[in-house]
């Protein structure tokens, strides 16, 4: 069974016992958190597809850890001939959870 969710503006394949990383959540560590924008449901062949989200379906999850930095990501600037470079980094901050349940 697995469901496609929309977390934080971005959407995610889950299946249950999945752990995924997230834009930031306001959710503390240990803390659990709902997500009711559950746009398709897969249960072993028998799909639901919401218009635009399921009704009455929910993906409930934990929060494993509230501040998580992604991989840097580098942003190179150049002007040919003229000399400038610029080089700057930047590491976005992540919530990783694992999905308890779809129901």
């Amino acid at each position: 069974m697995y469901a496609i969710v929309d977390i934080a503006g971005q959407q995610f394949k889950v299946e249950a016992g999945a752990k995924i990383f997230v834009n930031r959540l306001p959710a503390k560590k240990d803390e659990k958190v709902t997500f009711d924008k559950v746009l398709l449901i897969d249960n072993e062949g028998a799909v639901k597809v919401g218009a635009p989200y399921v009704e009455g379906a929910v993906v409930s999850a934990t929060v494993i850890d509230d501040d998580v930095k992604a991989k840097k990501v580098l942003v190179f600037k150049k002007i040919r001939r003229k000399g400038f470079q610029k080089l700057n980094g930047h590491r976005q901050k992540l919530t990783r959870i694992q999905i308890d349940a779809i129901a």
